[in-house]
């Protein structure tokens, strides 16, 4: 396991699998990293930029081999935190439920609706019960500088979001898309939960950078949404976020203060030391090995 210096960054960037080419890193290097959780999406890319040192995975794997649901989300979150990676950016493509939210814009989201059904959601289970708290599921000071960099790479960013996870791999009806926008949803999108969750019990400070490929379904004078139009978006996007990436490196404070983040897991263990399953905790040697002595 890599173990960076407390007041060092180093930042997880999960995204689409062309991201990491473009984003030229430093002395990277390819790295198959293990975890007990089963397989990652794939290899990290690690290096730095502008002097700061970032790792990247793609989230669907190489060539975009895997829909949001195959996505193992505790391995890929479990093999960051094994990297030493101190924060997490997500960088996602979203559908729009707002006018103003237009395709090619990015939504700095601030919180989340999760309406996924079929997914490992957390790192604990029987055996091993831990509750952290989701009241603010992103990290503000990371989705700030994020925003900042973001719009120093002349893109249009609006500064929050509410995000809604659903299962996919189908676009939603017209149906669902205007009862997400009665829930106050503004961004729809398939892949940000658990993931924003499994940051959370890792003790990572996570931000989501997303950007918006269409409106969903919701605009009834609107044809619906096709796939060929959300990946050409995705294309002119996937420029602007590496801009972006690279003016978060200069961006970034040289020290690292300390984030409450750091010790979501403080108090958050409900079994008894005596009662807890041993090979759990053996597995959660990375993600929760500071709380539980590993």
């Amino acid at each position: 396991m890599h173990t960076e210096k407390p007041d060092q960054w180093h930042i997880g960037v999960i995204g689409g699998s062309g991201l990491a080419d473009g984003i030229d890193l430093e002395d990277a290097q390819e790295i198959e990293v293990s975890s007990p959780f089963g397989e990652p999406s794939g290899p990290v890319t690690v290096g730095t930029l502008g002097g700061v040192r970032f790792t990247f995975l793609a989230r669907h794997g190489r060539g975009h081999r895997l829909s949001p649901g195959a996505v193992n989300f505790r391995a890929n979150i479990d093999v960051l935190k094994r990297c030493g990676v101190t924060d997490v950016l997500a960088i996602s493509a979203v559908g729009s439920l707002r006018e103003e939210m237009k395709p090619g814009d990015f939504v700095a989201v601030d919180t989340f609706i999760d309406r996924t059904t079929r997914r490992e959601r957390s790192f604990f289970g029987p055996g091993l019960v831990a509750h952290v708290s989701m009241a603010d599921p992103v990290c503000g000071r990371l989705a700030g500088y994020a925003a900042t960099a973001a719009t120093a790479a002349a893109a249009r960013v609006h500064d929050s979001g509410c995000y809604v996870a659903i299962e996919g791999p189908q676009f939603s009806t017209r149906a669902e898309s205007r009862l997400y926008r009665q829930w106050g949803a503004d961004v729809i999108g398939m892949t940000a939960l658990p993931e924003a969750y499994l940051a959370r019990e890792a003790e990572l400070p996570y931000a989501l950078l997303a950007m918006v490929t269409d409106y969903d379904a919701w605009r009834e004078e609107a044809a619906g949404v096709e796939a060929a139009e959300v990946f050409a978006v995705m294309k002119a996007n996937a420029v602007l976020a590496v801009q972006a990436l690279r003016a978060l490196a200069q961006l970034l404070p040289e020290k690292r203060e300390p984030s409450p983040i750091d010790r979501a897991l403080e108090f958050a263990l409900a079994t008894a030391p005596e009662a807890r399953d041993k090979r759990l905790a053996a597995m959660l040697d990375a993600v929760a090995g500071r709380v539980l002595g590993n």
